[in-house]
């Protein structure tokens, strides 16, 4: 273990100890007669590529630190013990682990400000301009791995930020954006506060928690990059909106300005690209229409969170074409596809992949296509509560409009048959036209269904 955290700092510390620090010493003593340091690391500066090893192992040496500090009481209480002590100036092992990691960038730094000060003409020019060289290719290394640090750094801050609860402290995470939004809600036309987190493989929807102390927001969604898709949306009582759909979930935000707006889509469009550039093997699959219209393939039925259409937007079904009503007729949103559809054409329900295979509300069309049942197999497994108002009516003993109560309730009117494949029941409907599909429960289409037996 102690290997895999320090690697080869040994080596790195005798080379400095036993070599280039003895010969700038003994040259800053002949200062006088041989006023040069250029030679001495034009000769010692290829030793420097030692530290390509360092940094190279420094990502993984940083997770051993963070795995075996949360898995192993003993390290981490011998950690802190020898953090307290004075020669570490009150720093932490993961701070001391990063100087030799900017060691070579401050080396480049000096011996640039030494060549700015350095007339063209001193015989020490040449040499240290070669050093240079020879500097700058290993702090390009360093300096990836300093950018790194300070990444993880805000990581752990996020982190606590969240109360501890994601797991987002990984060297290959990265945030790239931060803000306050607002959401849209699908329900009405309320804005909600919001915060994002944009990260180069996901996105963080939290809601701000109102605490004096801990942390700061509740992680609501998490919607993953891969699939994701950004469209410019247009309404005329909230500007600056903008439609993030992911397989996990479609959000409608709000930004604060144009420009914040404008802001939000690059990041995540730059996000996005950038994550299928890394991921050549998805290209394929990756969706290339770019048009406004945001409902789900069907091939993503399912797979897809959809973007849920806005009650006030839809003055009836999207499936039936009924008008909606407050009382008799309500609106209710297809898990599948986002559409606002009435009881009657929602009384279907799915295994939806995005919310792992739990069963959701969809509607007639999308239960068909996610779930392969043909017509014909539908009304099979429905029975006689699914058979056509037509096939109902058309095949009653007696059929009309009748008036009846329910306990303390106002008297309330109800299309009533009584069907020859069941002359002991009486089935009662809202109205003929609308028990194209017969639903059984509750005060819903068919509102009851009473023997006659008894």
């Amino acid at each position: 273990m102690v290997n895999k955290i320090f690697s080869n700092i040994s080596s790195i510390n005798a080379f400095h100890s036993k070599f280039l620090l003895p010969e700038l010493e003994k040259r800053m003593q002949e200062w006088e007669t041989t006023p040069r340091i250029g030679d001495i690391l034009q000769k010692l500066a290829p030793f420097l590529k030692m530290y390509g090893e360092y940094v190279k192992g420094f990502d993984n040496a940083m997770e051993l630190v963070k795995n075996m500090t949360e898995r192993i009481p003993q390290f981490k209480s011998l950690v802190e013990e020898i953090q307290k002590q004075k020669i570490c100036g009150s720093l932490t092992l993961q701070h001391h682990m990063l100087e030799p990691v900017q060691r070579i960038p401050r080396y480049e730094m000096l011996l640039k400000d030494y060549l700015r000060k350095l007339p063209p003409d001193s015989l020490d020019w040449n040499d240290a301009k070669k050093s240079l060289e020879i500097i700058s290719t290993a702090a390009s290394h360093s300096n990836s791995a300093i950018r790194k640090m300070e990444n993880l750094k805000k990581l752990l801050e996020i982190y606590e930020m969240l109360g501890e609860e994601e797991d987002i402290v990984n060297p290959s995470n990265e945030l790239i954006k931060e803000g306050q939004i607002l959401k849209l809600a699908a329900r009405n036309t309320s804005a909600q506060e919001r915060y994002l987190f944009l990260f180069n493989n996901m996105l963080l929807y939290c809601v701000p928690r109102f605490s004096l102390v801990g942390s700061k927001f509740t992680v609501r969604t998490r919607v993953g990059i891969d699939g994701m898709k950004i469209v410019e949306t247009q309404n005329e009582e909230y500007p600056h909106t903008f439609q993030v759909s992911g397989k996990e979930r479609t959000l409608e935000l709000q930004a604060s300005s144009a420009q914040d707006k404008e802001e939000w889509i690059k990041a995540l469009q730059e996000t996005i690209d950038a994550f299928h550039q890394r991921h050549e093997t998805f290209r394929n699959a990756i969706a290339k229409d770019n048009d406004i219209h945001s409902e789900v393939s069907t091939a993503e039925l399912g797979k897809r969170a959809p973007r849920w259409i806005r009650d006030n937007e839809v003055t009836m079904c999207m499936k039936c074409k009924e008008a909606f009503n407050a009382l008799t007729r309500r609106r209710h949103h297809c898990r599948a596809c986002g559409c606002v559809v009435c009881w009657k054409c929602s009384d279907y329900k799915a295994q939806l992949e995005y919310d792992g295979g739990k069963l959701n509300k969809v509607c007639k069309d999308c239960y068909q296509i996610i779930s392969g049942f043909t017509d014909s197999e539908e009304k099979k497994r429905k029975g006689i509560l699914e058979i056509e108002s037509a096939e109902v009516s058309g095949n009653s003993v007696v059929c009309s409009f009748l008036q009846y109560m329910e306990k303390s309730k106002p008297w309330q009117k109800a299309w009533c048959v009584i069907p020859k494949q069941d002359p002991l029941v009486l089935y009662l409907y809202g109205a003929p036209q609308v028990s194209k599909h017969l639903l059984d429960g509750g005060l819903k289409i068919c509102r009851a269904r009473v023997s006659l037996f008894h």
